[in-house]
């Protein structure tokens, strides 16, 4: 017995169900084993980004069945499919890197063309990688059908000699066995335990970052994203994310309603107020580029500025994604920022209800051990910081969780790299001074190609005890797991002629996190005559496939370096097809 008949003359799926004329599409169905009722029912794609590539993915098999059985309770008939996932731990350190960045938009193009192609109502996503989560949320804004986001939830923390472990240490364990302070013996028995379960990245990295901006934004379920992927408490977020995803179906509550300038916003405070991942800097512009909303890195940076940092999360902290679901959640986070009136109350969410409805019954307070309370926070300012100047005239980024106020200045003169394996090997080679800025460039979305992330480097100079004593630039990345003093995302990158390009060893480069500033000690006719001189881009090895016809249109870094022209320029809506 159908709980809601849904009247189909609107949906996307009556162009694939309904009609004498759809006779042969109906009889594909069939094939499948599906029963006249069912296809007459409104058709959800439940889409997967499983694979076997790596932890973060490996359960999203098993909460997709579990989406299905929410999607069937409430009268809709779901249609699993997947889609790619680079996994950035694996993909780190080397060329595979190059493919990270550009898998958001390719997972966000393969669903689009999944749903276009059949005709889906609407979609539940499922994500567990860094590059997977936004692009999943960019697939439902820019397809604006009523969709559900899910994240396939976080690894449990390893142990060793009675600490908790994540694979950050394991990065900066490669650091210390380096430097000769960690036997290989000591560094197997770490890389053997660091990992001990399905799931992604347990500190507040990248995954995590986008996971905690899927609930505040408002396109996941208040407080699904919390539970690491082994509790089986995630199945039944699953099952309530099929429900809600017919509910929202059924009030024509579509992404674009959810995702607006104010719940951006939102989710721009969550993510400073956690210490969150820089590359929340790259991925919120690109969300809202899919709606036609422009917040770009300046405005995502100004709400950094402006918000307390008060939920102690690795990388700069202690704790890690288990221990901030067991403190309550997001829900408790965003309650916390509520009381200083920094959250936008009417922001709609994936129950249907507005975020204030949401914070009114949540019950629970903030523990004071993960998450404090926001008029005691552990700095005044969020944990990542905007930064600008004649080195950066499109910006920069940079992560202060954990940083002393003392280290949030740095000048010194400049150590340049013309590619990360350069930067690598001096570090490993320790052929750097103290008090250096070491600059990698040739790192950005189109010179790279790719924007790759920086964490063998960083994590090198952490594993040397050499984090504090050394700034790093890039016009590329860094991974959540990044510790030190390191800029990312300088703009305009190399590739483009960006002041980045003109360095020089010894040129002397400040880097103030406190007024927000990267700059270096040359004069603007000193900068222009080296362009003047300037070579021109570098050659890379990427001639064609995949990274060539990226790096021909990616876009600037503080756009949220995205490759079409977004929903600003779009001629139809999908859902109105």
């Amino acid at each position: 017995m159908l709980k809601t008949k849904f009247d189909k003359s609107n949906l996307p799926s009556r162009h694939v169900t309904e009609g004498p004329s759809r006779a042969p599409h109906r009889s594909y169905y069939y094939a499948m084993g599906m029963s006249a009722e069912e296809i007459a029912q409104p058709l959800i794609g439940v889409a997967t980004c499983w694979n076997e590539a790596a932890p973060c993915n490996i359960s999203l098999n098993r909460q997709a069945q579990a989406v299905k059985l929410g999607v069937k309770s409430a009268a809709g008939t779901p249609r699993e499919f997947t889609t790619i996932t680079v996994t950035d731990g694996i993909a780190m350190g080397h060329e595979g890197m190059r493919s990270s960045l550009a898998s958001r938009e390719a997972i966000a193009d393969t669903v689009e063309l999944t749903m276009r192609g059949h005709c889906y109502d609407a979609i539940v996503g499922l994500a567990g990688c860094d590059k997977s989560l936004p692009g999943m949320m960019m697939a439902m804004v820019r397809l604006n059908v009523p969709s559900v986001f899910i994240y396939g939830g976080s690894i449990l923390p390893g142990r060793l000699d009675g600490k908790d472990v994540t694979v950050q240490d394991v990065f900066e364990a490669v650091g210390q066995h380096q430097a000769g302070n960690l036997s290989t013996c000591e560094l197997e028995k770490l890389e053997a335990v660091a990992c001990p379960s399905a799931g992604a990245c347990g500190g507040q990295f990248t995954a995590n970052t986008m996971a905690c901006v899927s609930e505040a934004i408002g396109l996941a379920l208040p407080n699904s994203s919390g539970a690491p992927a082994p509790y089986e408490s995630r199945d039944q977020y699953s099952i309530a994310s099929g429900e809600a995803v017919m509910n929202l179906l059924e009030k024509n509550i579509r992404a674009r309603d959810v995702v607006t300038r104010q719940s951006l916003e939102n989710a721009a405070r969550v993510v400073a107020c956690t210490g969150g991942s820089t590359n929340a800097g790259l991925h919120l512009p690109a969300i809202a580029h899919e709606a036609g909303i422009e917040f770009f890195l300046d405005d995502v940076c100004e709400i950094f500025k402006e918000t307390p940092y008060f939920v102690d999360l690795k990388p700069g902290g202690q704790y890690v994604a288990k221990d901030l679901y067991e403190a309550g959640g997001v829900p408790v986070v965003m309650k916390e920022l509520r009381k200083a009136g920094l959250i936008h109350e009417d922001c709609i969410t994936a129950t249907g209800r507005s975020i204030g409805e949401e914070l009114d019954i949540v019950t629970r307070e903030a523990d004071g051990r993960v998450i404090y309370p926001i008029e005691t926070p552990i700095t005044k300012t969020g944990g990542v910081v905007g930064l600008k100047g004649n080195l950066a005239p499109e910006g920069a980024i940079v992560k202060v969780a954990g940083i002393d106020p003392q280290h949030q200045i740095f000048t010194g003169p400049a150590r340049v790299f013309e590619c990360e394996e350069d930067a690598f090997e001096a570090v490993k080679q320790r052929e750097y001074e103290e008090g250096e800025v070491l600059v990698i460039r040739n790192e950005g979305p189109s010179s790279g190609p790719g924007m790759r992330e920086m964490l063998a480097t960083t994590a090198a100079l952490s594993g040397q005890g050499m984090g504090k004593k050394v700034a790093l630039i890039t016009d590329g990345r860094f991974s959540g797991a990044t510790r030190g003093f390191c800029v990312g995302h300088v703009g305009p990158e190399s590739g483009h002629g960006g002041p980045i390009a003109m360095l020089q060893n010894g040129d002397v480069i400040t880097i103030n996190a406190i007024t927000g500033e990267l700059s270096v000690a040359l004069t603007d006719d000193e900068l222009a005559e080296r362009k003047s001189n300037w070579a021109g881009p570098r050659e890379t090895i990427y001639a064609s496939g995949a990274l060539w016809k990226y790096a021909q249109l990616v876009g600037a870094t503080y756009k949220g370096a995205v490759t079409h022209p977004g929903g600003k320029e779009e001629r139809h809506v999908y859902a109105d097809l």
